[in-house]
């Protein structure tokens, strides 16, 4: 499967509670340590769910390669 053209990206502000990894479609995001969410690039396919259940609204979509 060819990676997707979009990718989501969390900010630093990210409160960890959860809710993105929740209505992913792809369990691509997971919580680490309790305190931030993180994206697996290999799984993500950018449909922006994520970002649109975000409480904190630090979730962006992108395009891949304007990740970092």
């Amino acid at each position: 499967m060819a990676l997707s053209k979009r990718l989501a990206r969390v900010g630093r502000e990210c409160v960890a509670c959860g809710t993105c990894m929740k209505v992913c479609p792809r369990s691509a995001i997971r919580v680490v340590s309790g305190v931030i969410a993180r994206v697996d690039g290999m799984l993500c396919v950018g449909c922006g769910r994520c970002a649109k259940v975000c409480p904190a609204d630090v979730i962006g979509i992108v395009e891949r390669g304007e990740e970092a």
